[in-house]
Formats: structure tokens, sequence, C-alpha cells
């Protein structure tokens, strides 16, 4: 007999839904919302429905396999466990613990997911990650600024006069704000997108405001130097509780308007529209994750929050400037989890170099790296690299559900279960400040194993098994310390599945900032001269590399697919996919295209063939292909992206990137 029961989505997402799970005969039979969640509210997305397909697709890895003379041969798990963790022994021996290099990313938001940490540090200590594909430059940014990353809650934006919606296309990444702009609308709140594509998110808009791919910082300081011509600004705010203000006065005085027009390709008469938008308060801002992943990302994002701070739309209902809302992880203890203390060496590569940095290491070498959590032969910028760096170690080992490009690669795969076959509690930094408890609901296929199933027969063989001898439950309470000392314990959350967080609602409202000064910071104190805002442009543009340009004319972004959530779904579609190259008019005009056509976009880096689509509206020169899709369907776009590090060193530049296009007949 079928049985409904509530779980929660795991994957990395801006909503984090609560589900209703339709279980029959130990089977996953349906994925629906659950209508009791206070944010999510029974709406959820295709993505979070495809869990189910997930969980019972008969691709599925179900045993651990070893690849021997180029082929994967099924082996037991003690097999597979014993010559891991005798290689593993072996390579702290003789190279130092640090030979070890651990891949990762951010493919499930569960909270014991950080017990790989544990492990690594329990062992020694190996390489490990800095730095985020996703949005490390404006978490960065943010904390130069206000000394840490929080947003607004859900409903504040109710509190709005306007909203903007600089970069993010919330109709397909973040659906159940998307049906909250709705409402604001009808309760009178003007909507302005700030995007180089008209999405489904700008056709809600009273406004859309094209701007060229990469130059929404410069964008910004026009929309500060019209509201201070205007004489718009918040004294109050800037007198009392913001330093550095000077230096941003004299920045924007040292360019034209009529230039940022140029550069930005908007208007000076949208740029006045926006400047009296922001100055119409309370005004809230609303920020994607594209506009940020150039080589000027952070000055980016520090312009747009010092354009929310100078409208003096900082810590008041209905304004902000909205990136992310780092206090929902802040409230779990993942510090309990992870013994720190143990590491004995301590090793760090950039996550966007690690192919670089693994071919080049020295003292010691890499000489196994472990992937979890991720598939960087697709996410990994520079595939060509990546694939030569993951090919050339002595032993890659794969965490996995699916032969993915990563798993391809690998000497020893060890297969993983999915959210539905263990318990975990979820939550997302991105938007909602609720944590949701997902119940393991059914047994694993085959002889899947959980990761911390497989770190605990890892630590055992390896002689630090008594740092594992703990319940999930026991390990859950750990990480929920400090919530269980407010009311807020791993049984109530068990009880009512999802839990609100004790966090601020409206961020800074006290006007107390976490930076040195105390207050908002226009120039960062604690980075010394290289604090200053600077009216910088993307590393691969016409204005910064004419020549690159004139080889290479168009700007690619490569945005987040509407069906997978990056790399996770592509091969379980009913359909095989197809790369699609999205296009501007003015391209398909030049090169006499039209939709269907086959063509090859290429740079210095590598090319990708795929079916051509027109977009209907976006900014001239523009190129889109969704990233994530697997070699075997024609991908990766990253074939084309760039390695590179933002100017604060924390975020990829995936989006800086120019390219060509022909037609292949």
């Amino acid at each position: 007999m079928a049985n409904i029961v509530k779980s929660a989505c795991p994957l990395n997402c801006w909503d984090s839904c609560g589900f209703h799970v339709t279980i029959e005969n130990d089977k996953v039979i349906k994925v629906d919302g659950d209508p009791s969640h206070p944010i999510t509210k029974g709406k959820i997305c295709g993505r979070g429905r495809m869990l189910e397909t997930r969980t019972n697709s008969p691709e599925r890895i179900l045993y651990p396999l070893k690849k021997v003379n180029g082929e994967f041969k099924q082996i037991s798990w003690n097999q597979a466990l014993d010559e891991i963790a005798l290689q593993l022994k072996e390579i702290k021996e003789r190279y130092g613990s640090t030979a070890v290099l651990h891949s990762h990313d951010y493919a499930n938001n569960g909270v014991l997911k950080n017990l790989d940490q544990r492990f690594f540090n329990a062992y020694g200590g190996v390489t490990e990650l800095y730095g985020s594909l996703c949005w490390g430059a404006g978490i960065e940014a943010q904390e130069w600024d206000f000394g840490d990353a929080y947003g607004h809650e859900p409903d504040d934006v109710l509190n709005s006069n306007n909203i903007v919606i600089w970069g993010r296309n919330v109709a397909r990444t973040n659906m159940h704000f998307y049906e909250k702009l709705i409402e604001a609308k009808k309760k009178g709140a003007k909507i302005y997108v700030i995007d180089p594509l008209f999405n489904a998110t700008a056709k809600i808009a009273d406004e859309y405001i094209s701007v060229k791919p990469g130059m929404d910082g410069l964008l910004a300081a026009g929309i500060i130097k019209k509201i201070l011509r205007l004489g718009l600004e918040d004294r109050e705010f800037i007198r009392h509780h913001s330093f550095g203000f000077e230096d941003l006065e004299q920045l924007v005085k040292s360019i034209s308007l009529e230039k940022i027009s140029e550069m930005t390709e908007v208007s000076l008469e949208q740029i006045h529209l926006l400047a009296k938008v922001f100055a119409d308060k309370p005004t809230s801002t609303f920020m994607g994750l594209g506009l940020q992943r150039y080589k000027n990302g952070g000055n980016t994002i520090r312009l747009i929050d010092s354009l929310a701070a100078v409208s003096g739309n900082i810590g008041i209902p209905g304004g902000g400037a909205n990136y992310a809302n780092l206090q929902v992880g802040q409230s779990f203890d993942i510090s309990n989890l992870t013994l720190s203390s143990r590491k004995e060496k301590h090793r760090q590569f950039s996550i966007m170099k690690q192919a670089e940095e693994v071919l080049s290491s020295i003292d010691p070498e890499i000489k196994m790296i472990i992937v979890t959590c991720g598939n960087p032969l697709t996410q990994v910028p520079d595939t060509s690299i990546v694939e030569k760096a993951f090919s050339s170690v002595s032993t890659l080992i794969v965490v996995e559900q699916f032969m993915t490009d990563t798993a391809q690669l690998a000497d020893y795969i060890l297969p993983t279960t999915t959210s539905f076959e263990e318990e975990d509690v979820y939550y997302s930094s991105m938007y909602h400040h609720y944590a949701n408890y997902g119940p393991k609901l059914v047994s694993a296929p085959g002889e899947a194993k959980s990761d911390l199933w497989i770190w605990t027969q890892l630590a055992e063989r390896l002689g630090f098994g008594a740092d594992f001898q703990f319940s999930r439950e026991q390990w859950l309470e750990m990480s929920l310390t400090s919530l269980s000392a407010k009311g807020l314990t791993l049984e109530r959350i068990k009880e009512e599945y999802h839990l609100e967080l004790p966090v601020k609602q409206v961020p800074w409202n006290d006007f107390k900032f976490k930076t040195p000064s105390g207050k908002y910071e226009f120039t960062a104190l604690s980075k010394g001269g290289k604090g200053e805002l600077k009216l910088a442009i993307p590393e691969e543009s016409k204005w910064s590399n004419p020549v690159l340009a004139e080889k290479y004319p168009y700007n690619l972004l490569t945005i987040h697919p509407l069906r997978s959530n990056h790399s996770q779904n592509y091969h379980l579609f009913t359909k095989a996919p197809q790369v699609k190259i999205e296009v501007a008019r003015n391209i398909a005009d030049e090169h006499h295209l039209q939709d269907g056509d086959f063509v090859r976009v290429w740079n210095d880096r590598g090319e990708v063939k795929g079916y051509l689509s027109i977009l209907p509206k976006s900014h001239s020169n523009t190129i889109n292909i969704d990233e994530g899709i697997w070699k075997r369907f024609g991908g990766s776009v990253n074939n084309l992206t760039s390695s590179g590090e933002s100017d604060n060193g924390l975020g990829s530049i995936l989006y800086d990137c120019l390219v060509n296009l022909e037609k292949i007949t």
C-alpha cells in the first residue's frame, strides 16, 4: 500500500523545498511538494520531481568498481576499501598527507556531507580547495563591505516600493521568489530587471534594462554618479554609518556618464530612471550569481552594494543588497563535525585552477584525487586541462551514483546513496531561512552506501575509527548544539520537518556592521591599498583586450539549465539532450543563420558544437550555452571557459569569455 511521507530537497538551489514523497514496497513512486512548508507551500520544480527518476534509474552504479586494463570490473567493498586505505597509508608515509587532493563541490546541501572534512582532517590534513565556481567573488565582496553576506527574509520584499532584479532569472532558478514578485507587484511595487538576456522574469517587469555582459559594476557606478548629481543620496546613512565615501565620490568623478553609457550600452535615460528608482525608498536589490563570474566580479558586487548604501537602502525593511544569506548556515555547529584541530598539514588549491595546480604541484606532487559531491570534468572551467590533470594522478577515486564524465576517468568508483536513502537535515544559504528534515525513506539498491558509511569504514582501516563511532542521530545533534539551546532541537525538526532558524530578518537594521570600522565600508579597511573600489571591467572585452575581441567578438554566457541542477540530470531526460546555442538576433543576421542550424562556437581554449536557437530579445553580440551538459551529449561548455580567478581571488570567471561562431555545413 502506498504511503505519503514528508521529506526535503537536497539540491544546491535557492528554494530548498519541502517534499511529499509517495513510497510503495520500499520504492519511491512520486515526489510532490509539501503544502505545509511555510515558504515552498506545495510547489516544486521539475528538478525536484526528477529525484524519483534519479533514485530509481537503471543507470545507477550499484557496486564498487575498479578499472583494470582500461575497463571497470565489479569488486567487493572490502577489496575496494582495503586497497584504497593501503594506498592512503603509503602515500602519507612516503609523500605526506597533502599528496591527496579532495575535490568537492555542492551537489547536496545535507549537513552531514560536512563529515568528509572530518575524515580528511583526522587523516592528517590533505590538499583542499578554496573559493567557489558558483558565488565566491560575491560572498567575499559583501564581507569586505558589510562584514558578512546577509539577505532579507522572503516576505520583506512586500515592503518594497521598487524591486531591482539584477542578473538573476528567478523564474528559472528561484520559483517561490518569482511568485513573491508577482504578489509584490499586485500590491503596487514596481519591478526592474537588469540583464543581458530578456528572460522569463523580465516578462513581468515594469522596465527591462539590457546591459553589456560584465559591465554591471560600471552601470552601478553610473547610477551612483547620477544620484549624487541629482542630490538624491542618503547623507544621514553616509555620514553616520559608512566609511570611505570620499573615495567612492572621487572614483565616480573620474569617468563621465557618457562614457559609462557607451561602455555598458545602457542609455543615459535609463541610468537617470534607475537613479530615481533607487532614491524612491525602500528599493530592494536582488543580485544573481552570474554577474560576479568575471575578472571584475568582486568589484561588480561591491559597486552594487555601494549603490544600495548611497541611496539609503541598507538596514531598512523593503531594502537590502540581497546576494546570499550566510547566517542560515552559520546557525549550525559545523565545526563540531569537522575536527579541524586534527589537521597536521594543510595545503590549498584554487577550485578554479585545481587542474593546473595538480599538474604543477611539487613537495609533494598530487598522487591521489578523491572526488565527492561533484563532477569536475564537466563543471570546472577549461575542460581539456581538467581532463589532463585528473588523468595524470596515480589514483582517482570518485564517490558517485552514475557514470559521469569524471567517473569515466576513475580508478575506483564507490557507489553512494541518494537523499531518499539516508537521513539528513538540509538548508540553503541563498534565499529562505528554514532548515528541512529528510528522513531515510527507502533502502539503497545493490550495494550503494552512504558517504558517511564510506568514511567510517576507511577511518577504521586507517586507525582512527573511534572518531566516527557515532549514530547518524548523534551526528545531527552535534550540528544542532547551539540551536538546541534555543529550543530548536533535532526532535522538533523531526516532528515538524521544517524549522525556522533564528536569523535577523532585516540585516543591519541596527547599523552595526561586522567590518573593522563597525560601519559599511566603501573602502575595505582590512585590505589596505587593495580595499578601494575600482571601475574594473572584464578581462576579455573590447575595452581591455581589443585584439582578442577582434578575433572573438561575442560574449559567451553559461547560465544554469532549466531542467538540471548543474550536470546532475542530463542523463535522466526521456529524450537525449542536445547542445543548444542561443544567440542574439544580430549574430544570426550577420551569419545568415536560422533556428536549428548546426554551428560551432570556439576560442583559443576549445570548441563546442550544437544547434542554433535565436533569442527573441537579448543584448547584441551575446551567446548563451547552458552549463552542465555531459560530454556524451556534446558538452561541456567549459571547453570554452577560463580557469582564471576573480579580482578578489575567490570566484570563477566563467562568464568572462569571448568566442566566435560559424555554421557547419
